[in-house]
Parts: structure tokens; sequence; C-alpha cells
């Protein structure tokens, strides 16, 4: 249910509602607005009287939210979300580029991408410290020493850093290191992680399973927004299919019904998404006429001796020729990399 206030309501008024929805055992979700503010509720609302609230100061009407995921919804907030992090804005009007190496392999390579990034503009660099592989026997990541070098990073080039929590018990280490918690596809469905997220105060940018449907990918999204925490992105990075001529099948048709029923960011992983570096800047591109807000590419300077995911990591001449077709790409369509 929302709760949407007079375009006048104040702020005594809207804590007044908040505190009434609270007495009714249900939580409030303030969300302010460009001209009012709603209060969205979640709980077992069926048993609202909404004279109850409708009688209260400063309240306009009362909505019922149809869709299963209510904080995720449009109906419940139309206005698009913007997600902040490290100076960067993701959302409407920009479109952000997230690069970087598929593991953190050492200190050296990392500052050097950093360096390389910043000087191309790109504001956030992402690497993973924890890897979740199929293979026992495959490289797992540098763990803690791995998030020491991406804390490094940061402190000296000023780069935002994305990457992937794993565990919960991980939580407050990646927290210190990063500027965007990175939920992976095998984990989207992992509820007590998507708990303990909800309570974090960075952004989430949450990928979609191997074999998610739209809703199960918003649910999963609502785990975190009802916990809490509104800085959520979504993003795209391949699903299971029959077909064997990529890695995964990129949806980039989920792009537009994603942003039709929810406000939150969409991004598109097409490393993942292809998994053969050929293929990355034909889908980076048609991500961007699709309405995606961002993307994040895998790059390396020597792709070939990547400790992971080598095939599907450009180059630093091949990112560079991505980018400056991106921006022209995004100037005829009035929006602004990131």
């Amino acid at each position: 249910m929302l709760v949407v206030m007079q375009a006048g309501a104040d702020a005594a008024q809207v804590e007044n509602v908040v505190a009434a929805i609270r007495e009714l055992g249900l939580t409030p979700h303030p969300l302010p607005g460009a001209t009012r503010t709603a209060i969205g509720i979640t709980g077992n609302t069926g048993a609202i009287e909404p004279e109850r609230l409708q009688a209260l100061s400063g309240v306009l009407e009362l909505i019922r939210v149809t869709k299963p995921f209510k904080l995720a919804s449009r109906e419940m907030h139309p206005e698009d979300t913007v997600v902040r992090a490290a100076q960067t804005a993701i959302g409407p009007g920009t479109f952000t580029i997230i690069a970087g190496p598929c593991s953190v392999e050492g200190e050296d390579l990392i500052l050097r991408t950093a360096d390389f990034l910043v000087s191309r503009g790109v504001r956030m660099l992402r690497a993973g410290a924890f890897k979740p592989r199929s293979s026992p026997y495959s490289f797992q990541g540098l763990e803690f020493a791995g998030l020491d070098i991406l804390a490094k990073a940061r402190e000296k080039t000023g780069i935002g850093i994305v990457t992937e929590l794993m565990d919960a018990a991980h939580a407050d280490a990646v927290e210190q290191a990063a500027d965007v918690l990175q939920i992976g596809t095998r984990n989207m469905q992992n509820f007590s992680l998507l708990k303990r997220v909800a309570v974090s105060k960075r952004p989430v940018l949450l990928k979609r399973g191997l074999a998610a449907t739209l809703e199960e990918w918003l649910m999963a999204a609502e785990y975190v927004l009802a916990g809490g925490n509104y800085q959520v992105a979504l993003c795209e990075r391949g699903v299971r299919t029959f077909a064997d001529h990529s890695r995964n099948t990129l949806d980039l048709s989920v792009i537009p019904p994603a942003k039709l029923l929810s406000h939150l960011p969409v991004l598109v992983d097409p490393s993942h998404g292809t998994g053969r570096r050929a293929f990355v800047p034909a889908m980076a591109m048609a991500a961007l006429a699709a309405g995606a807000d961002g993307l994040l590419i895998e790059i390396h300077p020597e792709p070939d001796k990547a400790w992971s995911d080598g095939a599907q990591t450009l180059d630093f001449d091949e990112f560079d020729k991505l980018l400056a077709s991106l921006r022209r790409m995004a100037e005829v369509m009035g929006r602004e990399i990131n």
C-alpha cells in the first residue's frame, strides 16, 4: 500500500503518518518525490482500515499496490531511482561505465588499471577479491589481501570500487574496501545475504540469476529494499538457454520491461553475457541503445594472461575504441557517459 501525501505536507505531518503505520505493526518507507512525499507500507496491509490513515493530516490518498514487488515497483515509486556511489550518479540521463579485471591479481595490475580508467574519465573499477568458480580447483581470488589492494587503489586514485560479496561473514571487510556491493548471479536468491546487504550503508548491484525471471529478479531486489537499503541497481549478465554460440544468452529484451515495471537502474554485463571479447563491443552498444543505465566490462592490459575469464576480457586499446563509440552514441541519445 502507498500513502500519498499532499503537496504541501510538512515533515511533522509525514512523521505523524510514519508513526501511525508503525503503531499498526507495519513498516513505513518514506519516498520523497519532486513534488510530494509518498510513504510505502510493507507487511500485512490487508488488516489496515484505510479510513484510519486517510483521516490523518496531510494525507491525500491511499493506493493499493498490485505488484508482489512493492518497493521495487513504479506503482509505489514512479520516479527513477538514482544510485549514488563514489561521486557517480547511476540513473536517468547518464550512462555509467564500470570496468576492470575479472579478479584482483596483484597490486600492480589494479593500480595500473585504476590509473588507466581515471585517465579516461571512468570513475568506477570492478574486480573480484572473492571469486565464485564452478570448479573448486580454479583460482578463488586473493580474498582479504585482494580487498586491501582495492582499498589502496581507491586511496591512491580516488576511483570507486565495485566488488562481489559472497558470504555475510565477509560483509564488514568488503564494506570497508568497496563503494558498491555486488551480489553475483549465484547469490541472487541467497536470502540471508540479501538481508545482510539490506542493512548496509553501501549501494547494492544485484546481478540476475542464471535462470531467473524478471519477477524473481525484482523480488530479490525487494529483499534489499524492504530491509531499508534503497540504493539498489540491477545488472543483466546473461541467462542459461539452449544456445551454445556464446557463454550465456545476454537478454537485452529484459531492459524495457524492467524499466517499465521498476524504478531501479539497470546495468548490463556484456563480458559475462557473451563470454567472448569479440562480441562485447556490439552488445555494449546494443545495451546503450536498449535503454540500459550503464555497463560492467572486463578489461586487462594482457587478457591472454589473465588469471580468470581472459577470453571475454578487452585489452586497454579495445576498451578505448569501445569507449569512443559509446561516447558518440550517447551524445546522439542525449546521455552523458559517467
